[in-house]
């Protein structure tokens, strides 16, 4: 399979940690089985990083966080996912306190698979390359991106294509949601 943009995403399902201080404590209840069909209807940012523990990863899923309410505004919700476990996700969101309140559910890929079906699983090393994908509310996957390992995402730059895209016009070089477009 080849990954297209404005061809439907590869459908996926599995365990996400979800909610904050209080579910963290209770781990019957930080566990959520989620897939893509959740998300139908709006638009979802999903996000792959490498691993938990890790030096990079957890300024970008920080920022993710920081970012939440303006995707939230956007009518788009964000998730991530790694190929840990979901109890390795409820073990590194309990002790990092940057982790702590994430808003958004953080996805376990143990098995490999749902980053293989989108193309960026590392098979020699077990775990996925830092992908972004836009996933628009017919399910399509209308945004890709893979970046090195060692390089950080700029969410801003992520809100930024989101707004072109959902603005349904051509947009030039830079924009910014509210400047002129081309059409």
């Amino acid at each position: 399979m080849s990954l297209l943009i404005g061809k439907p995403a590869p459908n996926f399902k599995g365990t996400a940690v979800v909610g904050g201080d209080a579910h963290l404590l209770h781990p019957e209840n930080a566990f959520k089985e989620i897939s893509l069909n959740d998300y139908k209807g709006q638009w979802l940012v999903l996000f792959f990083y490498p691993l938990d523990f890790t030096f990079v990863c957890p300024t970008e899923i920080e920022d993710f966080g920081r970012a939440y309410k303006k995707f939230k505004e956007m009518n788009c919700e964000v998730l991530s996912c790694s190929t840990d476990s979901h109890f390795s996700h409820l073990a590194w969101r309990s002790s990092h306190p940057g982790l702590r309140h994430l808003p958004y559910p953080m996805l376990a890929d143990f098995t490999g698979n749902i980053s293989r079906s989108f193309e960026i699983l590392k098979e020699e090393e077990g775990y996925a390359l830092r992908g972004t994908y836009i996933i628009n509310p017919e399910g399509e996957l209308v945004y890709s991106v893979i970046q090195p390992e060692a390089v950080g995402r700029n969410t801003e730059e992520i809100i930024r294509v989101l707004a072109a895209i959902q603005s349904g016009k051509l947009t030039p070089c830079n924009w910014h949601a509210g400047e002129d477009t081309l059409n």
